[in-house]
């Protein structure tokens, strides 16, 4: 009977798990990489350390395969998904140029000004940290002579296992300013200077990108029948994964940045306030991304001291402290402002009380996310499903169920998990 294989990259490492026939989770694996490097004022990484990272996991969930007595001569097909908007330049043979600018890098304000004077207003891909705007940064970078496909994280290691580049699908390619409506890059791109060919072939989430090549199916124990599948971005893989079905039923990634999508009808958009949709399985996935999340936590506190101060709270009684958290300045979601401020004052002598008002802080975030959706046309927000590894915290869902005024469910499934789903659904499709 046929496995999937889906593979997640992440901002902080590369997990691969592999479900079988009925959707049931068999094996699941992974694999660290080293924070993103910044010493050039934003953050990059040389995209050689995700490969290294996806053969290790993937060598590793072949061998816990083995301990199941199932193998990865049984995969069907495999599904990629990664950051969104991270974004780098590969030659014809697939091999980096550039390194990968990733999907919270900023400032581009000239390539912003570039994109402004020939974008129609209510393009996603307006601003200075749209991946369009690294895309024009990145094509006059030092070794992009030699470029020959534009790839995001995800389209370059489906590349990797296909052989042949120059393809995405149509969640990635949205923030580069791809018409999801007509389905095909906009008229305006020929007023940029943009070079063309370096634009992704786009398919439907789960379309067939190609078979495994040669070289991987020795490298990883691939059968020949082996197949690609478009992939997606990391939030909605997590969304799949999670199990959303109906309109309203929305989904909040609680990882490093704090993700919502929501299932509606129709889809909506507002770039100023850094909305917009995505077609996902002939629906709409309402959402966006703030910058706030588990890395603030992190950045703030530290894992040992989380773990302390967990106890030490009582989330059912609200702080009163009225803080937007962030590690640095800069907001997409529920609003578009590159220099907003992290607002983390009065800060109380009772760290536990401090730790609490930045749980309440985030959760504000996510309300005001959903909120925001809903003012604009989506459906309005049912239930939530909470993906991510902010959902072990017992005190930041009870925090959450308080501040959010709806069902708020844990699922245990990865990213990763839903990107073993999309390769199922498309191989049976295929």
């Amino acid at each position: 009977m046929p496995l999937y294989l889906g593979i997640d990259i992440g901002t902080s490492g590369v997990r691969a798990s592999v479900i079988d026939e009925s959707a049931r989770l068999l094996v699941s694996e992974k694999v660290g990489m080293p924070t993103p490097d910044r010493s050039r004022g934003r953050p990059e990484q040389d995209p050689r350390i995700w490969w290294r990272a996806v053969a290790d996991c993937v060598d590793r969930a072949s061998a816990a395969l083995s301990d199941v007595a199932r193998s990865m001569a049984e995969v069907d097909a495999v599904a990629v998904d990664g950051t969104s908007g991270t974004i780098l330049l590969v030659d014809a043979a697939l091999d980096p140029v550039t390194r990968g600018i990733m999907y919270d890098a900023g400032g581009f304000l000239g390539e912003a000004r570039e994109i402004a004077a020939a974008a129609s207003p209510d393009s996603i891909a307006q601003g200075g940290s749209s991946t369009l705007a690294r895309l024009l940064h990145l094509q006059s970078a030092p070794g992009s002579d030699g470029a020959a496909h534009a790839m995001h994280q995800a389209d370059w290691i489906a590349a990797m296992l296909t052989g042949r580049g120059g393809q995405s699908d149509e969640n990635n390619v949205l923030k580069l300013g791809y018409d999801l409506g007509a389905r095909s890059w906009p008229d305006w791109f020929g007023r940029l200077g943009l070079r063309h060919e370096l634009l992704p072939e786009v398919h439907p989430v789960g379309a067939a990108l190609g078979g495994v090549s040669a070289e991987c199916r020795s490298r990883f124990g691939f059968s020949r029948s082996a197949k690609v599948v478009a992939g997606t971005t990391d939030s909605i893989a997590a969304f799949v994964a999670a199990g959303a079905s109906e309109p309203g039923d929305g989904v909040t990634s609680l990882g490093t940045t704090l993700a919502v999508k929501l299932l509606s009808a129709r889809p909506v958009s507002s770039p100023s306030r850094g909305v917009y949709s995505h077609r996902l399985f002939g629906m709409w996935l309402a959402g966006g991304a703030s910058n706030t999340g588990g890395g603030v936590l992190l950045d703030l506190f530290g894992m040992d001291r989380i773990e302390e101060l967990e106890s030490r709270i009582d989330p059912e009684a609200d702080t009163g402290l009225g803080y937007y958290p962030l590690s640095r300045p800069g907001e997409r979601f529920p609003v578009s402002d590159p220099d907003l401020r992290p607002r983390l004052e009065p800060r109380p002598t009772d760290e536990g009380k401090f730790y609490q008002g930045v749980l309440e802080g985030i959760a504000r975030i996510e309300r005001r996310a959903y909120g925001t959706l809903a003012d604009l046309g989506a459906d309005p927000v049912a239930s939530i499903r909470t993906a991510g590894g902010g959902g072990k915290s017992a005190a930041w869902t009870a925090i959450r169920r308080r501040m959010l005024g709806c069902p708020v469910s844990i699922s245990d499934a990865e990213a990763s998990e839903g990107s073993a789903r999309i390769a199922m659904r498309g191989a049976v499709n295929a």
